[in-house]
């Protein structure tokens, strides 16, 4: 394997990135996209197919998520940084099918960029949530609640607040009054995992809270591989709901269950390499040699994705 370091010059910015290419002759392409709680190229899942797709022929590009503070990058930005970083990797691969991998809110960002680009090939998609951000996110919240022992009054305050703190900001209550709710619940030992903040921002600014994964997956036409642990974030029945709902077709889509893994694909609640899930490697890899072996991408020569 070959490491290539390369700057990704991105509207204003400059994301350092890696390229790894494969010794032998490089069949396929993937670029990495970012959960929302990780920005650095470094980070392990990254690491850990940088290690385990070059061998298949596989090259892979990882970058720097663009730097915005505490904020959440907005996904059509996202969408246009991996533009640029797609157009590195095609300079490096030449014209090979070229797929994208996603891991939490970085599978969204590779359904926008797929629904709208016909040249990518695949997606392999891990803890993709099928459902909204304000959804999802009362979902989780509930989770961590059950799992810290709370009952069901509890969670009807949760509801109640979520709800408050979503309508402000969809702009449907002034601030003062959902102030007042928050301000209710800020004291409860249980506040912190309610996801909501103890001072209500001015102006709001979720914009992304009702984005709609279904509308991108029904115009989605590459084979797509769907992994799954036992979520404690993304309702995963749900999801699975909405793939096979919107989908076009049942023959192109993956969906694997990881057994013992949470939201990462890793074993005992693990943050390193070592804990990743030799499950979820495995299913990895065969899928995509068994993908490009059987042609099931478009026929070369590959159209490169510069956007």
């Amino acid at each position: 394997m070959v490491d290539r370091a390369l700057n990704l010059e991105c509207s204003g910015v400059r994301l350092p990135a890696v390229v790894t290419l494969p010794e032998s002759p490089c069949r396929a392409a993937v670029a990495l996209l970012h959960p929302s709680h990780l920005s650095s190229r470094d980070q392990f899942l990254f690491r850990h197919l940088a290690m385990v797709l070059p061998p298949l022929g596989v090259a892979v590009i990882r970058y720097d998520r663009r730097p915005v503070g505490n904020a959440e990058v907005r996904l059509p930005q996202q969408v246009a940084d991996l533009r640029v970083a797609l157009a590195a990797l095609a300079r490096e691969t030449g014209p090979v099918p070229t797929g994208l991998w996603g891991f939490s809110r970085g599978a969204w960002v590779s359904l926008m960029t797929a629904a709208g680009d016909p040249a990518i090939a695949f997606l392999m998609l891990v803890g993709c949530s099928g459902v909204s951000p304000a959804r999802q996110l009362q979902y989780g919240a509930e989770v961590q609640l059950r799992r810290a022992g709370y009952g069901a009054a509890t969670l009807a305050d949760l509801a109640e607040l979520r709800t408050a703190w979503e309508a402000y900001q969809r702009g449907q209550v002034h601030r003062e009054e959902a102030q007042r709710l928050v301000d209710r619940f800020v004291a409860e030992p249980w506040f912190e995992l309610s996801f909501v903040p103890a001072q209500l921002p001015d102006p709001p600014g979720w914009e992304d809270m009702d984005f709609d994964p279904a509308d991108l997956i029904r115009r989605i036409r590459c084979p797509v591989l769907a992994l799954y642990g036992e979520d404690e974030w993304v309702p995963v029945e749900d999801s699975v709901d909405v793939w096979r709902d919107a989908y076009f077709s049942r023959e192109h889509l993956t969906v694997c269950h990881l057994p013992r893994t949470e939201h990462h694909p890793t074993l005992n609640s693990g943050r390193t390499i070592s804990s990743i899930s030799p499950d979820y490697t495995a299913t990895v890899q065969t899928w995509l040699t068994d993908l490009l072996a059987a042609a099931k991408v478009a026929e070369p020569p590959w159209p490169s994705s510069t956007g």
